[in-house]
């Protein structure tokens, strides 16, 4: 069942809201949700992570980006994908924090392996 832009919204919101407070410092943009689908290199984008000296630190969900990867995946898969993808752009903004970047070394190992070998 695919959920309508609302629906997807309450469900991040609730998702949010069962944050610690103490993770959240320094996230002074917040969560924007947004209807768009974001794709890089043929991969769809659910979420990123983003660090602007204007807009501040921010975190961005692409409804759009679900709603091509779950298509009609049961309420609790959509569940499960937006928890993911929150607390996964979390880790981004926690290693930020702390100096390092341990999680975007990790994903760039695995963009390479997944490139055809020549």
């Amino acid at each position: 069942m695919k959920l309508s832009f609302e629906q997807f919204a309450d469900l991040t919101e609730d998702i949010i809201n069962t944050i610690p407070e103490k993770f959240l410092i320094n996230l002074n943009g917040g969560f924007s949700l947004l209807p768009d689908n974001k794709k890089e290199d043929g991969l769809y984008i659910m979420g990123e992570y983003i660090e602007n000296g204007f807009m501040g630190n921010y975190i961005v969900i692409y409804y759009g980006s679900f709603c091509s990867v779950l298509k009609e995946s049961n309420e609790k898969k959509w569940e499960e994908e937006i928890k993911e993808t929150i607390l996964h752009e979390l880790q981004h903004h926690i290693e930020s924090l702390a100096g390092v970047n341990y999680l975007e070394e990790q994903e760039l190992k695995e963009l390479i392996n997944m490139r055809p070998k020549k």
